[in-house]
């Protein structure tokens, strides 16, 4: 126990992890723990030595952007001997110390590049390396990435020049302005404006801007024609806002707009495409967009092939753009967008392939220790789409440089077989697909089982109390310099200081000791009897410290041999459970449970043996007795239950005339009973059969019994869940669940319907049928009815039925809601109310009211607008609402109707109401330009809504922690600094 623990505290930088018991186990070994210390003098000590651990780096990818002042290549690693670093770029040795440029920092491997004309020549992968003797450790790759002048980060803060010619198309035709803005540093936004008032373009079902920047027309209108639409870009990370130059539309008056079938054209964005097929990344977002050409107008809605849309769909850009964010494997497949107008249909599909980077299956362990001559293993699993590949290295280098004949390289671990002092090292795990890669380093120390230490540590102090010796009962202090701690408890977790000297000197060190939960079997596998032929199943639960988790590892033992090692087939294991299928006479031994964890292990056992029981024979000699009309007696004689008790009989029918062959069950009895009381249906032809339970299965069925025919009779019941319904104004819809074939108890089935107005006829009105619904014609709209359905064949009636009550056809309601008001709340809201509708004026069930209003006009531009209807819909018998979204500054006009499950009945007369002005949005565009020693020239952009006369702006400035305000400017202003 002693040598395990000096063993630890080397390979773990002064860490030593022992575990605590909770004294409930293994008392003994508990009994006692040794820190092992060291004394450093002058000549000679016992030195501590450590591999290269990386401590902080840079990884991933970052650009070099104007505003920078430098760029940080960090790399701090710990280690003794104190690690040395080197760097590589591009796969080629990178001196930071040869380049006076750089700016090194003395105490680790870390370099600045300073944000100068010439860092362009710095472009690269970089990596470092930190090495001691005992072995090198190394970064993750970062690329620094420096944008040139084509990738829009400096004096090319416009889009290219190019001669625009104006585009010239014929009302109704579709057309396509190109943005093509140059390539920057993401996020960039893209939008459309008129040059001349800066006036965004407004977007509907008819025009929008696509993902890739360009504005497409499905169709052209004549006040489509401008000179001046103008592509913006904008990179937020340069805070730069770059313009094309104007384009000219020009839509020529066509004689008549001709209506044609329209075709589709596709775009799409941030995807990368195989034929039809694109693949995207595990949790990404996904967007496909399909923009479709066509007069009228087409609507696009979009489905996903044999399955429903994520919940997580969005649909946006009037149903152009579908997204879907963070995606998952459940997302794949094929998913088609199709675009309808009055003239056809044109579909596209998209097959979405999703894929993942590299992640670890579980973390790979990043230290190990290991005596020599012991096997040691090194595990790196890792799963990803595609699958990632895995690549070892030793101290950096790639591990075939190595040759050796014990190392076994396998699929996700290598082994070290019969390890020497020489195999400690650094050892990488590097897993990469064509989305990311994922690096670890195991430090790996081999070394010999003794140390052995020429001093003598005088006395030990803990941290929290430095001035002061242990002491206690607990504590004795070994001739080695070692101290011994019994009866660990949970308190001596912490810092320890040894101090020791010799004539030399004095010298110290401290270690630290973590007390962690042990690694123990909650709940053992039990003893078992299994049935050959059958599934057992033998549980192992565990419980461990939470930091060890991920290294937890489970094995099943047979008789002493590791079962997935040694046998082949038959055994399934998962998270603590093994499955033994198709138990034979070489299963029974005895099964062993281990868990084990770097720290300590548990084990448990149990005894699995084939036991004699089996399923019940089946039933024998059954015979029936009493025998009478409607009932009969079944007796029958068990047979072996086969050394598990019978607890229940289960009994089949068949019936030789509705449905041969087909046994049903009819009753269950306990095991202790042998015979059983049936009431059966007249006019059926009856066999019978019994199946003995017990805890192992079923038996099978026995021989069936002789038949016995039930003599007919009268219906017993009559038909139930009748349901009248008016599909028509005119007539009423009746329908029933019918008998069950055997439930007609006779020949020639058949049923009468009656039916009469409720509270207006005495008499009957009567129907008989054979089938199981009936139309009644020719009846007043939406009266209330009886009805009652009663059962009937050769042998006479089923009791007297029960009345049930229902309407006939419902018609659309004959008048509209009146005294409708409405009361405007604010700019965007109003409350409207109206008196019910006449229960005699409905002419069915009550469904609700609609509300419909449409803007007629802006009181902005006095502008007449299309009627483009809002409705709202308000179910049941209320007599008033709320309208949201109103338009502010505008003029209205509002309906309400009344409907039932027939339909809309008419409109009220509109009434016209306005809302009021409201507050103006922002404005889209601010731009600083004319920059000065002493001012600044502002530029911006109207906002997209006034909702209102615009009075002016209001435009702030700071000047240390005082705001000045400028009230009514124009869209421009020089602000002079003092």
């Amino acid at each position: 126990m002693q040598l395990q623990l000096e063993a630890m505290i080397i390979i773990q930088q002064y860490y030593m992890v022992i575990s605590s018991k909770h004294f409930q186990k293994q008392a003994s070994s508990l009994a006692q723990m040794t820190i092992s210390t060291a004394l450093l003098s002058c000549d000679m000590f016992p030195v501590v030595e450590q591999l290269p651990t990386i401590t902080a780096q840079t990884s991933g990818s970052f650009i070099a952007l104007p505003f920078d002042e430098n760029f940080l290549f960090k790399c701090e690693a710990k280690g003794n001997p104190r690690p040395t670093y080197r760097w590589t770029k591009d796969g080629m040795d990178f001196d930071p110390h040869k380049d006076p440029r750089v700016i090194k920092e003395e105490s680790s491997g870390t370099f600045m590049i300073p944000n100068t004309k010439g860092k362009v020549k710095y472009q690269g992968k970089y990596r470092c390396y930190a090495s001691n003797k005992l072995g090198t450790a190394i970064s993750e790759e970062s690329e620094f990435i420096v944008p040139g002048k084509s990738q829009f980060i400096y004096p090319l803060l416009h889009f290219p020049k190019e001669k625009t010619e104006p585009v010239v198309v014929t009302e109704g035709d579709s057309v396509v302005l190109e943005c093509d803005p140059p390539q920057g540093t993401p996020p960039w936004q893209m939008y459309w404006m008129t040059n001349g008032n800066l006036r965004h373009i407004e977007q509907n079902e008819r025009v929008s801007m696509g993902l890739n920047g360009n504005l497409y027309f499905s169709n052209t209108l004549l006040s489509d024609s401008h000179d001046d639409y103008c592509c913006f870009a904008s990179f937020s990370r340069i805070r730069t806002i770059v313009q094309k130059p104007p384009m000219n539309l020009i839509n020529m008056i066509a004689y008549k707009a001709n209506e044609t079938e329209f075709f589709f054209f596709f775009f799409f964005f941030a995807l990368t495409f195989k034929g039809l097929g694109s693949v995207i990344s595990f949790r990404e977002e996904l967007e496909l967009e399909c923009i479709a050409e066509g007069l009228p107008t087409p609507v696009v809605e979009w489905i996903k092939m044999l399955d429903s849309l994520p919940k997580r769909t969005q649909i946006k850009n009037y149903g152009k753009l579908l997204t879907i964010p963070n995606l998952t494997d459940q997302d794949e497949g094929k998913y088609m967008c199709k675009a309808k107008n009055d003239l056809g249909v044109a579909v596209h599909h998209f097959h979405v392939i999703v894929e993942e980077p590299p992640s670890w299956q579980e973390e790979p362990v990043k230290s190990q220790l290991a005596e020599i001559g012991s096997d040691i293993h090194i595990k790196c699993s890792a799963k990803g789409k595609p699958q990632p590949t895995i690549t070892w290295k030793r101290n950096g280098q790639p591990l075939d440089d190595f040759p050796s004949t014990n190392y076994k390289m396998l699929d996700d671990r290598i082994i070290i077989l019969r390890a020497e002092q020489k195999d400690t090292a650094v050892y990488q795990c590097e897993a990469s697909n064509k989305h990311g890669t994922l690096l670890v380093n195991t430090n790996v120390l081999v070394m010999s089982e003794y140390f052995t230490y020429l001093v003598q540590c005088l006395f030990c102090r803990r941290r929290e109390d430095p001035e002061g010796s242990l002491d206690g009962e607990r504590y004795s202090l070994l001739k080695n310099g070692s101290l011994l701690i019994h009866k660990v408890e949970m308190e001596d977790m912490g810092q320890y200081k040894c101090l020791a000297n010799n004539s030399e000197g004095t010298m110290s060190l401290t270690t630290e000791l973590f007390i962690k939960d042990s690694t123990r079997i909650v709940k053992p596998p039990q003893d078992m009897k299994v049935k050959r032929g059958s599934i057992a199943e033998l549980e192992c639960q565990v419980e461990c410290d939470p930091t060890l988790r991920r290294e937890l590892e489970i094995l099943w033992m047979k008789d002493g041999m590791n079962i997935l090692s040694n046998f082949s087939e038959g055994y399934f294991t998962d998270d603590g459970i093994l499955q033994i299928v198709n138990v034979s006479h070489s299963d029974q031994g005895n099964y062993t449970c281990v868990v084990r964890t770097s720290l300590d292990q548990d084990t448990a056992s149990c005894l699995c043996s084939k036991c004699d029981t089996d399923v019940p024979d089946p039933p024998v000699q059954l015979k029936l007795t009493d025998l009478k009309d409607r009932s009969v007696r079944l007796q029958w004689v068990a047979a072996s239950d086969h050394n598990s008790p019978i607890t229940e009989f289960i009994i089949q029918y068949e019936e030789n005339h509705w449905e041969p062959e087909k046994w049903k069950e009819i009753l269950r009895v306990a095991g202790s009973q042998f015979s059983a009381p049936l009431t059966l249906y007249g006019h059926i032809n009856y066999q019978f059969r019994v199946i003995a339970v017990n805890a192992i299965g079923r038996s099978r069925p026995s021989m069936p019994s002789e038949r016995y025919k039930t003599p007919p009779c009268a219906p017993d019941r009559n038909p139930e869940n009748i349901k009248i319904e008016g599909h028509l104004p005119h007539q009423m819809d009746i329908s029933w669940e019918p008998l069950l074939p055997v439930e007609h108890n006779g020949p020639s089935l058949e049923y009468k319907l009656s039916y009469r107005l409720l509270g207006v006829e005495d008499s009957w009105k009567e129907q008989m049928v054979k089938r199981h619904s009936f139309v009644v014609r020719d009846t007043p709209t939406f009266v209330p009815y009886e009805v009652k359905i009663q059962a009937f064949n050769r042998h006479g009636w089923a009791p007297e039925p029960r009345v049930v009550t229902g309407y006939s056809g419902e018609d659309l309601p004959l008048a509209a809601p009146e005294d409708v008001s409405v009361e405007v709340l604010n700019c965007t809201m109003l409350r409207v109310s109206w008196s019910p509708v006449p229960q005699s004026t409905l002419r069915g069930h009550l469904g609700g009211y609609t509300v419909h209003w449409w803007q007629t006009q802006s009181l902005l531009t006095s502008k007449r607008i299309p009627s483009e209807r809002q409705s709202l819909t308000i179910s049941g018998n209320r007599s008033h609402t709320m309208v949201p979204g109103l338009k502010p500054f505008s003029e209205y006009s509002l309906t309400v109707n009344v409907f039932n499950r027939r339909g809309n009945g008419p409109s009220s007369s509109p009434i016209s109401f306005t809302t009021p002005q409201g507050v103006p949005e922002q404005p889209p565009i601010l731009r600083a330009t004319n920059f000065q020693k002493d001012s600044i020239t502002l530029v911006w952009a109207p906002p997209h809504e006034t909702n209102g006369f615009l009075t002016g702006y209001l435009l702030q400035y700071q000047t240390g922690m005082t705001f000045i305000d400028i009230s009514h400017v124009t869209s421009s202003i020089s602000v002079n600094f003092i």
